[in-house]
């Protein structure tokens, strides 16, 4: 088999064994659903010619990063469209399909944080990531990530209301 068949058989079991939590990792990380399955997508695309990809130690990881990555571009051509169209961001709540009530209202208050906080949140709670990889992944040091992760979860105390909860599981 050629290298480029060996990497492409690669994506396509990454992709099969990943793409829902990816997903899910990114809606987390975006607040948007299209928004975070098109990071993935595009991640996915670039695995597909990218020469590190089959050399990373985790396939999942490195796609991930490349999602994560994919998702801040995109937030900062919104950013700066919006900026020079002189209207505000768009905050528009996107459908979310088949999930709980409880999710729901994460993804929601998720949405009402700062970016970076967002991402360190996601990176962290909802991908399982050590300290330091989120750190890696966003450029930060541990300490910036330690403290975006304290201030997150306060802000997120703050919004959310323990009764539309009761389905998350606590650590």
């Amino acid at each position: 088999m050629s290298r480029r068949a060996d990497r492409d058989a690669l994506v396509e079991e990454v992709y099969a064994g990943c793409y829902r939590r990816l997903v899910g990792q990114l809606l987390a990380v975006t607040g948007d659903l299209t928004a975070a399955q098109d990071a993935v997508q595009e991640a996915f695309v670039k695995a597909l010619s990218a020469n590190g990809f089959a050399a990373a130690d985790n396939p999942e990881a490195w796609v991930r990063t490349v999602a994560v990555n994919a998702a801040r571009r995109r937030w900062r051509r919104q950013l700066h469209l919006d900026r020079l169209l002189g209207v505000g961001s768009r905050g528009a709540e996107a459908a979310v399909p088949e999930l709980s009530a409880d999710r729901v209202a994460l993804v929601a208050a998720l949405r009402q944080l700062s970016r970076e906080q967002r991402e360190a949140i996601a990176l962290h709670y909802v991908a399982d990531l050590p300290l330091a990889e989120v750190a890696r992944i966003v450029g930060a040091p541990v300490g910036t990530v330690k403290a975006r992760l304290s201030r997150g979860r306060a802000r997120l105390a703050q919004l959310l209301d323990p009764a539309d909860l009761l389905e998350v599981p606590h650590e």
